[in-house]
């Protein structure tokens, strides 16, 4: 279980395939802290066991329908990720509840500056639209947001300043693929 806020940012240092198993290398430093093998941790949003850890590295093991549901199969070596350690009986909960199961891929179709904040328009497809409710949270490669529009398979959300300059959105732009999680009390609601 994770919360949405994102910690740091990593940098994909190695992709290697094995056996029908892909294996990141990501650099970090905050995640680092106090992480085991065996602890979960989100990358882009992605639920994902820690196998190795080095000096200034963990290593995942990713399955390939992992890959083909969610972005994580488009990774490039020096490629930015979001980064966050799963959440603690305890700690704050400054998002919303985000599991790590990703529900579908969403296409960036427009990406505006608007009033020092960024509005990012993305199509999703319609199936998953009834989970979009209006002022609803929303996670988008791991970032807690929340829904500012929704129509005709499009959502829309509103970026700050701080959570651009701290997250890979800032990044992205038009045709990129972000993963998806709508929150799990609109798809409670919705059921």
């Amino acid at each position: 279980m994770f919360t949405g806020i994102v910690e740091e940012l990593g940098k994909v240092k190695k992709i290697t395939q094995r056996s029908g198993i892909t294996r990141l290398e990501i650099s970090a430093k905050q995640t680092l802290i106090d992480t085991k093998i065996g602890d979960s941790i989100a990358l882009n949003g992605v639920c994902l066991t820690a196998v190795a850890i080095g000096d200034a590295y963990f290593s995942f093991e990713v399955m390939q329908q992992t890959l083909k549901n969610t972005n994580l199969g488009l990774f490039r070596i020096g490629q930015m990720v979001n980064l966050e350690r799963s959440l603690k009986v305890g700690d704050r909960i400054s998002g919303h509840f985000v599991s790590g199961h990703i529900d579908c891929l969403g296409l960036i179709r427009r990406k505006v500056l608007r009033n020092g904040n960024l509005e990012l328009a993305v199509a999703i497809p319609v199936l998953f639209m009834k989970y979009c409710l209006a002022k609803g949270s929303i996670s988008l490669d791991g970032v807690s947001l929340t829904l500012a529009n929704q129509r005709a398979g499009v959502i829309s959300v509103n970026i700050i300043p701080h959570t651009l300059k701290n997250t890979t959105l800032s990044f992205k732009g038009p045709s990129d693929k972000l993963n998806v999680e709508f929150d799990m009390l609109a798809k409670k609601t919705a059921t």
